[in-house]
C-alpha cells in the first residue's frame, strides 16, 4: 500500500515521501498514531509538484548565490576600528561588524553566523574573510580596518 508519511518515520522515510508499506503496517500502525496517510493519485501528483518546485527554487537560489560570488570576489569591505600606536586594535572586529559593512558599504545582505573568521581580527590591514552563501558555494572577499580617527 502506498502511504504519504505525514511526519518522519524511523527506518521508513521522512515527513512528505510516498512509500510504500504493507497493509496492517499502514491500519495497524501508521494511520492510527496519525503518522501516514493513504496515498492516491491526486495526492501523489501533489507531492510529485511540490517536490519539482522545491527544485527549481533551490536551483534559482544558487544561481543567485553564485551571481553573489562573483561581485563580492572583488570587494573591499571598510572597518574601522579604535587602535592604538602599534597598530593594535583595542579588542576585534567581528562578524557581525562585518556584516553591518557589507550592508551599508554594498547594501549586500549577509549573515552574521555564516561569515567565517579564521582568526579573530586584532591589527590594522587587510585579510581575506570567507562568507558560506549556499550549499558548498562560498564567497572569498577583503576586509580592510582602518583605525578610528
Amino acid at each position: 500500500m502506498k502511504v504519504l508519511l505525514l511526519q518522519d518515520v524511523r527506518s521508513q522515510g521522512k515527513a512528505g515521501q510516498i512509500i510504500d508499506v504493507s497493509d496492517g503496517y499502514a491500519r495497524n500502525f501508521l494511520f492510527p498514531k496519525g503518522l501516514a496517510s493513504p496515498a492516491d493519485a491526486q495526492t501523489i501528483n501533489a507531492v510529485r509538484i511540490k517536490n519539482e518546485a522545491e527544485a527549481h527554487k533551490k536551483k534559482v537560489q544558487r544561481q543567485r548565490a553564485l551571481e553573489l560570488v562573483s561581485e563580492m570576489s572583488n570587494l573591499t569591505v571598510k572597518v574601522y576600528a579604535k587602535a592604538g600606536d602599534n597598530g593594535r586594535l583595542f579588542g576585534s572586529v567581528t562578524s557581525k561588524e562585518i556584516a553591518s559593512a557589507l550592508k551599508e558599504q554594498f547594501d549586500i545582505v549577509v549573515d552574521r553566523k555564516k561569515i567565517y573568521l579564521e582568526e579573530p581580527i586584532r591589527a590594522l590591514g587587510i585579510v581575506t574573510v570567507t562568507a558560506h552563501m549556499f550549499e558548498s558555494t562560498n564567497a572569498k572577499f577583503k576586509v580592510e580596518v582602518l583605525p578610528i580617527e
